[in-house]
């Protein structure tokens, strides 16, 4: 009878062993993840001083939507920093959300003058740069979606039976936050076009 009983705490302490084992490779997902992210950002980041820097030269009557740019890039940049150690703290990553948000609302609104400057379009070294900054937006949707996927699949686990059970014992004690836009419902939502 000893030896039944003994068998069973051995089979549920490797159980719970699992569990822990499955946890901390959900978490250092979620933080590979982010160090995707961040290392897509810290390029795109890298890449708008040379944007701006090349649209100088032509668009010298713009002063302020560059300056919004760079003060939108210095912000989000900050914020990733602030944010790189805190993932965990939703102050943290709302910040960040809106950070990127203002920075790519300030770099949409530059794109949009800049179709005013059609040798600003031709430039070569525009072209190079506006390309290598899509390619690294198209990187960043990829690192987020790849995040937020990690994301889920550790709160799924940590959230059902019997996991949720020992997750708080194991200092796993709230969900991982999601990189969303603040206004994704209305993203998400079908344009409205009228003539």
């Amino acid at each position: 009878m000893g030896y039944i009983i003994l068998g069973i705490l051995v089979l549920a302490g490797i159980y719970i062993a699992a569990i822990y084992n499955n946890l901390v490779a959900k978490k250092n997902q979620i933080d590979n993840g982010f160090a995707q992210i961040e290392v897509q950002l810290k390029r795109r980041y890298d890449l708008i001083p040379n944007l701006i820097e090349v649209a100088k030269k032509y668009m010298a009557h713009e002063k302020e939507t560059l300056e919004a740019v760079i003060a939108a890039r210095n912000e989000a940049s900050s914020s990733l920093a602030k944010m790189e150690s805190h993932l965990d703290d939703s102050n943290a990553v709302a910040q960040f959300n809106k950070a990127e948000q203002g920075l790519v609302g300030a770099m949409g609104k530059m794109n949009f003058v800049m179709e005013a400057y059609p040798d600003l379009k031709a430039n070569e070294n525009m072209m190079q740069l506006s390309e290598e900054l899509s390619t690294t937006e198209n990187r960043i949707s990829y690192a987020r979606q790849a995040y937020n996927d990690f994301v889920l699949s550790f709160n799924t686990y940590r959230q059902s039976f019997p996991q949720n059970l020992f997750t708080n014992m194991f200092g796993f004690t709230s969900d991982a936050k999601m990189l969303e836009f603040e206004d994704s419902k209305a993203m998400q939502a079908a344009p409205k076009v009228s003539f």
